[in-house]
């Protein structure tokens, strides 16, 4: 706790209970882990070409390989840490400390393959993408899924609440609750198909994507093969290729953008649903204890879609600078992508504390029908675009400046003084009653 109290950032601090699920993926453990991953697993893959200096590396022992990552410790990563401080190279240090562990596995005679032919950023492109991979689906997904998941419960379940809409702030023909709400759920499901359509990819390729090195070594492999295979199927990312001594961030930056937009989306429900309960549309929920105002004790804020805008808000400047400066590197490369890809986690954890607020939000929510109903009570004006719909239908002259001249005065329509417009209309009796059925709560479409 006392490490949560003194954190910089409110995403370790504050809300560190909401974002530690992010910890595995993104904490400098997690980079150092990931890159010790890549590292090992290219190690394997030059086993299996084989190259001929490898061919007598005994493969019953890649078991053990594997088990510097998958049971990599936080000694480990201090141990990383301390060689880099002699170093002052992060993916170096990595290296070294692999060299390390191969003379402990009788590896000693292989150890100058362990990063053969690559260069930093053939580590870094393949465990980052990797890493932000990972954390999409173990963490981010699911949370949205639930999030998605209970507001088409709403939806559903306030499917058939007639309710006034309202355009420019104004009395609108009425709509149903659950219909907005579901309006919600489809644009969240539409930018996640667009989601799942963007490559998760990786660099990787030798000093300026060339595979110079490796060619000179071994100039009858076929490199370009070797690493797509690599990289697709040993990493399961996507290879990018050409490229210069990065990854040109490209997929990654419609990634963010992708993001940024579910978070927009987010950030639209969170300020409609703050404006119905202000309207009193809906009570919340009160927790025992909780307090609404230092000065007023009546109040119940909507303090849970107030954060989740706040924190959707910082995520999406941060998504915002990560996808326009990401794809820019001077020539073929510069060194500005390094401290930015650091950051990556930062707007993922905004991100899941403003999705789990608006979840707790929505759990709150407590139906005020009397209100909802009200509301179309005072506002019969609405069903004129009806009245003059069936009278074009009826070829009736000039219904909208007849409807028009009824409504837009300062004095309060009514059911009755519609019911008395109806009587005046040259129609016959059905269509009479045809217009006096129709009311706000039932004039609400499909």
């Amino acid at each position: 706790m006392s490490k949560a109290l003194e954190a910089v950032s409110p995403i370790d601090g504050r809300y560190h209970n909401k974002t530690s699920s992010l910890i595995p993926f993104f904490s400098e453990k997690a980079l150092i882990k990931y890159r010790v991953r890549v590292e090992v697993e290219y190690f394997i893959a030059l086993c299996e070409i084989p190259l001929p200096q490898l061919k007598e590396v005994d493969h019953k022992k890649f078991d053990a390989l594997r088990k510097l990552y998958t049971e990599f410790s936080t000694s480990d990563a201090q141990s990383i840490k301390d060689i880099e401080k002699v170093t002052n190279h992060d993916v170096k240090a990595v290296e070294y400390f692999i060299k390390e562990k191969f003379d402990k596995l009788e590896l000693s005679g292989y150890k100058e393959f362990i990063h053969f032919g690559l260069t930093s950023q053939d580590i870094n492109n393949t465990a980052i993408p990797l890493s932000l991979k990972d954390a999409i689906n173990a963490t981010y997904l699911p949370q949205l899924e639930e999030l998605k998941a209970f507001l088409k419960h709403l939806a559903e379940e306030w499917a058939t609440v007639p309710m006034l809409a309202r355009t420019h702030g104004q009395p609108a023909s009425p709509t149903r609750l659950g219909k907005e709400l579901m309006v919600f759920v489809v644009r969240l499901d539409e930018q996640l198909k667009l989601l799942n359509e963007v490559p998760s990819a990786a660099k990787f390729g030798g000093a300026t994507g060339n595979y110079n090195a490796h060619k000179v070594a071994y100039p009858k492999i076929d490199w370009k093969s070797f690493g797509t295979h690599f990289v697709h199927k040993t990493l399961n990312l996507h290879h990018s290729f050409p490229t210069t001594q990065i990854e040109h961030y490209d997929h990654m930056a419609a990634l963010f953008d992708n993001l940024k937009r579910i978070n927009t989306i987010l950030i639209d429900l969170d300020r409609d649903l703050w404006t119905y309960i202000s309207m009193d549309y809906f009570k919340q929920k009160i927790k025992k204890g909780e307090i609404g105002s230092s000065a007023m004790p009546h109040k119940v804020n909507p303090i849970d879609f107030e954060n989740s805008e706040g924190n959707l808000g910082m995520a999406n400047a941060i998504f915002e600078h990560l996808s326009a400066k990401l794809p820019l590197s001077r020539m073929q490369r510069d060194l500005t992508d390094s401290t930015v890809l650091r950051n990556i986690g930062v707007p993922l954890g905004h991100t899941l504390i403003g999705m789990q607020s608006t979840l707790k939000g929505l759990k709150k929510l407590v139906l005020n029908a009397a209100k909802f109903d009200s509301d179309l009570e005072d506002n019969w004006a609405v069903v004129a675009e009806a009245i003059q719909t069936i009278l074009r239908r009826e070829g009736y002259a000039n219904p909208y400046e007849a409807l028009k001249g009824l409504t837009r005065t300062h004095d309060k329509i009514s059911q009755q003084s519609i019911g008395s417009f109806i009587e005046t209309l040259d129609v016959n009796e059905q269509v009479k009653t045809e217009l006096k059925a129709i009311t706000p709560q039932n004039y609400t479409g499909i």
